[in-house]
């Protein structure tokens, strides 16, 4: 669908997902480890696993004090398929699969879709709202407020833009004419008949 206007919110930092996934990772080497000290038995899959991983993890350490970009996904994903063969526990590589989906869209950043139809919030599952839903939608100063009809307040700092198409006043006044033909709709629509 092709929307009017799409706003990027700021997401939190990703410090803690991160934590996580370099716990986890941590832990499946230690399991992985323990498992052929127990077996008494060398085992080359989790072996060359856990020397993976241990790699995997030191690069992104690195990486996170060079201010990139970090991601665990892979190394959860391998750490699931490990995880399979392991005797014990072996359902945890069902939550590491699902953490590896998860982590992508954990550091997705948020995005909203205006529409003339509809408002449509990006996240795992998309909402959609029609435009009735709202009191009011404003974007001030890098600050989204959605003031939904229910009650509720939805305001999400945005993703700062030097694009000079993007304006404040712009969007302002489009969500504006929206609310005001929405509000005119219900009106005539709540309005009794003579």
């Amino acid at each position: 669908m092709k929307y009017d206007y799409v706003v990027i919110l700021r997401k939190s930092s990703d410090r803690q997902i991160d934590f996580i996934s370099l716990f986890i990772c941590l832990f499946s080497i230690v399991a992985f480890v323990f498992q052929q000290f127990e077996a008494r038995q060398f085992n080359y899959i989790f072996s060359l696993g856990a020397l993976v991983l241990a790699s995997g993890i030191a690069y992104n350490i690195v990486a996170s004090m060079r201010h990139r970009q970090v991601r665990y996904r892979y190394l959860l994903f391998l750490a699931g398929i490990l995880w399979i063969g392991m005797p014990f526990l072996s359902w945890i590589s069902i939550c590491l699969f699902l953490l590896a989906f998860l982590e992508y869209q954990a550091k997705h950043p948020l995005e909203v879709g205006f529409s003339g139809k509809e408002v449509v919030i990006n996240s795992l599952f998309r909402r959609r709202f029609v435009w009735t839903d709202f009191n009011n939608i404003l974007l001030k100063d890098g600050l989204l407020t959605i003031d939904f009809r229910n009650n509720r307040l939805f305001q999400k700092e945005t993703i700062d833009d030097d694009d000079p198409d993007a304006d404040e006043d712009e969007f302002n006044s489009y969500c504006r004419e929206r609310l005001n033909i929405v509000a005119t709709g219900l009106t005539t629509i709540n309005s009794p008949t003579p």
